[in-house]
């Protein structure tokens, strides 16, 4: 694995000016995160808590208020950063009068594909993202999934090293969810990072090693998935075929049991949706708190 991180922010903060208020609306407080090359990172929280800010600061379509963004070493700020990134907005627009393969195409010639190259590329894309039969069909013919699928395809059209994805599976259906996970797990095995902001926990927890939690701009909670879900007071045991007998003795006996197999031990799991509402009450109460103090 590189050493070089395929995202790197430093103690980023974006602020914007309210019409309701004289102070600015500070957006994205303070996030520092770093995202190893081939990793699947998880930024989640509801809505209007920073993602989408964060996500557009790292593709440099906004300016941090202060702090910085790399990708791959390079600053967001400057235009060779996003040669290496794939983008797949949350709410994708197409022109509805071209097919999916027309569209591929449009996106592969604005990234400099040309002849063979071009066309075996719409042929690969269309073919990992399950659209080979619908390549000729409008795309106002198609369905939220397949929308969903064909922005990742155009994401991918030019090889990026690093493909970042706003909330991927927003009002998908469970089965256009379900592939367009499949597809993530894809990338990350044939070593493409991935970066995605999303409030749908659950298919987060399946797809990422690592993640962070963002609640009103600041980064809450940091780090791998099974460290973040490990249940640190508590340790479990998982035995296969155990006896009553080999069960009340399990602490001191299992190496001897009788037809036991050790099978696991370890933390046992909470669910990334526990830990987040958690953590969201904890930042709100140490919010009332402040407030309560600067009163």
């Amino acid at each position: 694995m590189e050493d070089t991180p395929a995202v790197q922010i430093n103690h980023l903060i974006k602020e914007f000016a309210s019409p309701f208020r004289k102070s600015k609306v500070k957006a994205v407080d303070d996030v520092s995160l770093k995202i190893m090359p081939g990793e699947v990172y998880g930024l989640i929280g509801p809505n209007g808590s920073g993602k989408s800010t964060t996500m557009k600061a790292l593709l440099g379509l906004l300016a941090p208020t202060s702090g910085s963004c790399y990708v791959f070493g390079k600053n967001s700020l400057k235009t060779d950063s996003r040669q290496e990134i794939g983008f797949l907005p949350e709410n994708p627009y197409f022109y509805k009068h071209l097919s999916g393969e027309e569209t591929l195409k449009f996106y592969a010639r604005l990234c400099g594909l040309r002849g063979k190259l071009l066309k075996t590329r719409i042929d690969e894309m269309l073919e990992m993202v399950s659209l080979e039969d619908a390549r000729k069909r409008r795309i106002g013919g198609y369905s939220k999934g397949m929308l969903q699928r064909i922005g990742l395809a155009q994401a991918l059209i030019h090889e990026p090293r690093l493909v970042i994805l706003d909330e991927p599976t927003a009002g998908v259906d469970p089965v256009g969810s379900r592939q367009i996970r499949d597809l993530i797990v894809s990338l990350k095995k044939r070593g493409v990072t991935v970066f995605l902001c999303s409030h749908l926990l659950e298919q987060v927890q399946e797809v990422c090693d690592h993640v962070g939690i963002i609640f009103k701009g600041k980064l809450v909670k940091e780090g791998s998935l099974e460290d973040l879900i490990s249940i640190e007071d508590q340790t479990e045991i998982v035995v296969r075929n155990a006896s009553d007998r080999t069960l009340a003795r399990i602490r001191a006996v299992i190496a001897d049991s009788e037809n036991a197999e050790f099978l696991h031990m370890g933390k046992p799991r909470t669910t990334l949706e526990r830990l987040f509402l958690e953590e969201a009450r904890l930042s709100d109460a140490a919010g009332n708190k402040k407030g309560d103090k600067d009163a």
